[in-house]
């Protein structure tokens, strides 16, 4: 993304344009790894060193709330962030604690036909997010490195 376009993104949210704001979204968007918040603070600590941690985890709360960034949680209870809109799933390796982006809409397309004829009573689908869990192997030494 471009600069202008996060503060498109902000301003169609409803927020008002912030340094803290933009440096937030933008180092979500960047790192495109699912940065954790302390992996976000220390990217935006290198053109903000005085940037306070707390003001780091208000703004990626508000980025949430206000449905610009999404939450992914690992099973070490790690909070991450994500900045892609496009529907996506995840794939999280238990070992490494790496999440990547799993696209595929023929998977997307057939767990929203199975739950369109299994329906959940009182319950009105707003979107699915499968993390499939496992762990990266390479024959060379057993793990995938990040």
């Amino acid at each position: 993304m471009e600069s202008e376009d996060y503060r498109i993104k902000l301003r169609e949210r409803g927020l008002k344009v912030t340094p803290q704001r933009l440096a937030v979204f933008e180092a979500v968007d960047v790192l495109h790894d699912h940065p954790t918040a302390e992996e976000v603070g220390q990217f935006i600590r290198k053109k903000y060193p005085d940037i306070a941690t707390g003001t780091v985890y208000k703004t990626l709360e508000t980025l949430v709330e206000k449905d610009i960034l999404k939450r992914v949680k690992t099973d070490h209870g790690l909070l991450r962030y994500d900045a892609v809109k496009d529907q996506h799933h995840h794939i999280y390796c238990t070992h490494c604690d790496r999440i990547e982006d799993y696209y595929d809409s023929e998977l997307t397309e057939m767990i929203y036909d199975y739950f369109e004829k299994k329906r959940i009573p009182d319950f009105k689908i707003e979107d699915v997010k499968l993390q499939i869990v496992g762990m990266y192997t390479d024959k060379r030494d057993g793990v995938r490195k990040k």
